[in-house]
């Protein structure tokens, strides 16, 4: 694949990525390590994934770090992508009250049949919908379920439209449950009176991917910088940072990278 290796001098990527990958703390530690083996600095911004791609797709940012497979899918056909690599995986977890279990889901491994269970209690939940990769998936458990919940018809569902760590903490001082990443729950957990009640679910796996936004579509972009970016993500170097990450005493990151860039 030929590339139009942007020549404009910048000193800086934008990257467009999601708020578990800030929340998670995961952002900030792997910067200063990109920028001093690199001397290219990044800006970024922190949104769901969808409106990360939205960002991309309107040539508003460098490079996208989302997790959403189904919408990069999409991103990519539509042309606005130039490569996409798999970078890390990390779990969802379904988390809910500390000392209580409406639901009766504490120690489930399957979160289709813990969201049933929350259905059919009427039990608190809150949803960040946001278009989130959080929100895309929490909407495909309910459709395994046979249900589309909505804040009109269902009391006991409620939507923060927030980022991942405020929803934790809107559902801590509500009592209620969430769909969480592992990695922002385990950061935040001291601060919130949640735990996790449903982990190791197969269909919890989280996947991360990077895609530096097509020059040919938006000719400005930093492309060099971008490119640079996913490599030294997928690359020896950032998935060994990747993997040695510990949020709350654990590593939530496994290492998943594949360089598929030109």
């Amino acid at each position: 694949m030929a590339v139009s290796i942007d020549l404009q001098p910048r000193s800086f990527i934008v990257l467009a990525t999601t708020t578990s990958a800030r929340d998670s703390g995961l952002l900030d530690y792997l910067i200063p390590y990109f920028q001093s083996d690199t001397g290219i600095g990044v800006r970024y911004t922190a949104v769901g994934t969808g409106q990360a791609l939205d960002l991309g797709s309107r040539g508003d940012a460098d490079v996208v770090l989302v997790h959403a497979p189904s919408a990069e899918l999409a991103f990519m056909a539509a042309g606005q992508g130039l490569c996409r690599s798999p970078v890390m995986m990390n779990q969802f977890v379904v988390v809910g009250p500390n000392q209580s279990d409406p639901a009766g889901i504490l120690g489930l491994t399957n979160a289709t049949i813990a969201f049933e269970r929350i259905r059919t209690t009427h039990a608190l939940f809150i949803s960040r919908g946001d278009n989130s990769g959080t929100n895309i998936i929490e909407k495909t458990i309910w459709s395994w379920v046979g249900y589309t919940p909505s804040t009109t018809n269902d009391t006991w569902y409620k939507e923060s439209g927030q980022g991942m760590a405020a929803t934790l903490d809107i559902a801590s001082q509500l009592v209620a449950y969430t769909l969480s990443d592992d990695g922002t729950f385990l950061v935040h957990s001291a601060n919130l009176d949640l735990r996790i009640d449903v982990q190791h679910d197969p269909a919890l796996r989280n996947f991360y991917s990077v895609i530096p936004v097509n020059p040919s579509v938006h000719p400005s972009i930093f492309v060099a910088g971008a490119l640079r970016f996913a490599k030294w993500l997928t690359s020896e170097r950032g998935q060994s940072l990747i993997g040695n990450y510990t949020a709350g005493g654990v590593r939530p990151f496994q290492p998943d990278g594949q360089d598929l860039c030109p």
